[in-house]
Order: structure tokens, then C-alpha cells, then sequence
């Protein structure tokens, strides 16, 4: 099996999601040079950070963090990019691993019971064939050792895009979108509500307002990156 996978890779090497280089074996998805230029927030360790506070005033968030820093022609959009619409889904991996092995490092981090992601509606489910979460979700829940649930929290309508929205115009876009089919499985429960990118918060303010329906529960939120 290692014999083919080398074949495989001497035809078709592994490159750099960011630079192209061919990366070594000891390198997955960015290569060393371009991994020491990512811009970490080291949210997760920083009480009341930009993330948390821009819940303040909208819904209760008990812990709050972002891995990266997100900017237009960054590393950051450039790994987003390749996972959700170059269907390199090892990125998801890579982050979630990543963002997986800082929350349980951190003293701050409180105690969860489940992993949740932010739901496609069905349409662009079957257009893009994956959530662009799902390895997300998995990379950190194998990391903390705590369940991922997907469908439970579900999209009953699509919204427009929210890219050339303020920040008004995308809470009212998505509002009352979000379903629960069982809301019995959240219930008393603390959930990390998880996401790719945060721009004004207004999905994930949303989706916590479905959420907190069901009984005594807790929210968390963390994404792969965060828009200054």
C-alpha cells in the first residue's frame, strides 16, 4: 500500500496550498515556510476577545475563538477557497486538528458535550457534494474527544449571499432559516457551534437562537477565521 501511495505521489506531488511548492513528507496542506506566516489570533487564550465581543448585546455565548485572521489575498482566503470551492477538503482537516489541539490546551476552554456545525440548505448540499464543516467538525471532536452531530440542526430555506451585505441586511437575510428536527438531543447540553468564517456573526447569532429553544442549553462558538 505505501509502495502505491509513493507512485501515486512521484505523478501527482502534493503542493503547497499557498506558495505550490512541493511539500515534503512531513508537511500536510501548507508547506513549513508558508504554516510560520499563517495569522493566528491565539483568540482561544484571550478572554474577551474580538470574537466574544461581537456577540455582546446579541446572544449569550459562554466561550468564543477564531484559529486565523481573515483578509482578502491572505493565506487564510486562500486555504478557505481551496476547501470550499476546490473541494480539497484535507484543509478542514488541517484546521480543525489544528484549532482541536489548542481548545484542549486552554484553561479557558469549558467543558462540551457536542459539536455542531452551521447547516448547507440541501440545494448547495448537492451542488458542492460536502459541508465544507464536516472534516472541520470531525479533525476537532476526534481531537477533544467529544461527539459531532450534523442534521439535527438543519437549513428549511437558502438566503442570498451575504458577501456585499452590511451587517443589518445579513441578520435580516438569515433569520428564522435555522431548524431543529429533534430538540430533545440538545437538550441540557453544551454545544460548540462551529463555523468557517465570521464577518458580522449574523448566521451564527441565528442559528444559537435556534439552538437555545431546546432545554438549558449552553453555546459555544469556533471558526476557522475571523474578519477585522
Amino acid at each position: 500500500m505505501s509502495f502505491l501511495k509513493d507512485i501515486y505521489h512521484l505523478f501527482f506531488p502534493k503542493v503547497c496550498v499557498n506558495c505550490n511548492s512541493q511539500l515534503h513528507d512531513n508537511e500536510n496542506t501548507l508547506c513549513l515556510s508558508c504554516n510560520f506566516e499563517l495569522p493566528l489570533t491565539e483568540f482561544t487564550n484571550e478572554e474577551n476577545n474580538k470574537v466574544e465581543k461581537a456577540f455582546y448585546g446579541r446572544i449569550k455565548v459562554e466561550f468564543a475563538t477564531s484559529l486565523l485572521f481573515y483578509s482578502h489575498g491572505s493565506i487564510t482566503q486562500k486555504l478557505i477557497y481551496q476547501l470550499k470551492y476546490y473541494k480539497d477538503q484535507s484543509v478542514g482537516t488541517y484546521l480543525g486538528e489544528w484549532l482541536g489541539k489548542e481548545l484542549a490546551e486552554s484553561k479557558r476552554f469549558p467543558k462540551i458535550d457536542c459539536i455542531v456545525p452551521v447547516p448547507l440548505h440541501p440545494k448547495k448540499m448537492r451542488k458542492r457534494g460536502y459541508n465544507q464543516l464536516t472534516k472541520f467538525g470531525e479533525a476537532i471532536s476526534e481531537t477533544i474527544d467529544v461527539p459531532f452531530i450534523e442534521n439535527v440542526l438543519i437549513r428549511k430555506s437558502t438566503s442570498q449571499t451575504q458577501t456585499k451585505k452590511n451587517r443589518f441586511e445579513r441578520w435580516k437575510n438569515v433569520i428564522e432559516i435555522f431548524d431543529v428536527t429533534n430538540r430533545s438531543v440538545f437538550d441540557s447540553k453544551h454545544i460548540l457551534l462551529i463555523d468557517d468564517v465570521i464577518t458580522t456573526g449574523a448566521t451564527l447569532e441565528a442559528c444559537t437562537l435556534e439552538l437555545l429553544k431546546s432545554k438549558n442549553v449552553k453555546i459555544s462558538i469556533a471558526t476557522m477565521a475571523f474578519t477585522e
